[in-house]
């Protein structure tokens, strides 16, 4: 196998050059401690600040409201949980949807075993946000609405916006998972009125390990971790100083290269699509349409089944994925895909595709190629297909 033709970027993404060398001293040289008062370790602490700064100005926030995390899913975990704790006395009513990542969706069933009840709206068939039935669902209890900005799986773009300004009218706290969007598409935390953000850097070219949560000022939200006074004092224990600098210096990259890098992508991933729904038959395009990550093509092929799609794509030097990469073990079907009206049947034959800033005209070709050959060998070892093309032409 010559070369790898990586379209898994949803699941993560290659660490950027220029991000690995801004760590590189922070684990040979300048490895102090933050909490020390020696020069070696204090003086980390203005490089942590450093990094604050840059990802607040990213969102449109203070630095005092960016918070380091391990990731994503704690970032959700911390926000939910704590949340719901803290505003305890408010009401036990949480609103999210039926297609957020689990790390919501099992934190939610946890505060469900606490007495906290959920509310989870649904979609329509491209994957966006009934807002008649989320206004619907806001009780005098309900403390938190949680929507993730882009779906992991299809891509599909929320109206954030007007969701924060339902959240706010009602005088109730807005939650966004935005682990695929930031870096992807522009977000101001005052324009979409959020009060709470989470976001991995692995998404965005940095490394795994590390993300953020965005908390406004003024919200209160207890501590997740306990131990010490980092984070000022609401995430405990010592500072990951060389995944804090990979975050920040991936996260400026991102700002500076956001609109070279995703028209290329938007135009890249309309090309993969065309070729795909042209040149493959019973295939179904998942998501929204226009309203979609840059980079994510999602696709439903009939009388095909994923796992064995993938494995030949695999057997090609393609990398791809049927879902989430956090749920890419099960053979279930996906929870996205069903919510958004598709059988099992069909769900179990979903490709995803996420393209990177290094993904070229070439490498689409050379994939939809071969997905055209894969496809068709596996319908026709398939006795669901046989029967349906002997219907069809009688």
């Amino acid at each position: 196998m010559e070369k790898i033709i990586y379209l898994d970027n949803a699941a993560t993404t290659r660490t950027a050059p220029e991000v690995l060398d801004a760590m590189i001293p922070y684990f040979t040289e300048k490895y102090g401690n933050p909490s020390t008062v020696y020069s070696i370790g204090s003086q980390n602490k203005d490089v942590i600040t450093k990094q604050r700064e840059i990802i607040a100005e990213a969102l449109g926030a203070q630095s005092n409201e960016i918070y380091f995390t391990a990731g994503g899913s704690e970032s959700d975990n911390w926000v939910l949980k704590a949340t719901a704790d803290a505003y305890a006395g408010k009401g036990n009513h949480i609103i999210t949807t039926k297609i957020e990542h689990h790390a919501i969706l099992h934190s939610c069933e946890y505060l469900e075993k606490k007495g906290i009840e959920v509310t989870y709206v649904g979609v329509d068939e491209n994957g966006v946000v009934d807002l008649e039935e989320l206004k619907a669902a806001i009780r005098p209890t309900t403390i938190l609405i949680s929507v993730m900005f882009a779906n992991n799986e299809i891509g599909t773009i929320q109206p954030i916006r007007e969701i924060g300004e339902i959240a706010h009218e009602h005088g109730i706290l807005f939650h966004t998972d935005a682990v695929q969007a930031f870096g992807q598409v522009p977000i101001n935390v005052d324009e979409y009125h959020i009060d709470m953000l989470s976001a991995s850097g692995h998404k965005f070219n940095g490394p795994k390990g590390i993300g953020f949560a965005y908390i406004r000022k003024g919200v209160k939200i207890r501590s997740f971790i306990h131990g010490g006074a980092q984070e000022r004092k609401r995430r405990a224990g010592t500072e990951n100083v060389p995944g804090i600098v990979g975050i920040g210096t991936a996260a400026a990259r991102a700002m500076r290269t956001m609109k070279e890098r995703t028209d290329k992508e938007i135009e890249l991933r309309d090309y993969l699509i065309e070729r795909v729904m042209n040149e493959i038959p019973y295939t179904k395009l998942n998501g929204h349409r226009e309203k979609r990550l840059p980079n994510n093509a999602n696709f439903c092929f009939r009388f095909v089944e994923g796992e064995s799609l993938l494995i030949m794509l695999d057997m090609k030097g393609i990398c791809g994925s049927s879902g989430s990469a956090c749920t890419s073990g099960s053979l279930d079907p996906s929870h996205v895909l069903l919510a958004i009206g598709l059988p099992h049947e069909i769900a179990h034959g979903s490709l995803r595709l996420t393209l990177g800033e290094d993904t070229t005209k070439e490498d689409i070709d050379y994939v939809v190629d071969c997905l055209k050959k894969i496809v068709a060998d596996l319908r026709a070892m398939s006795p669901l297909y046989e029967d349906f093309v002997r219907k069809q032409n009688r």
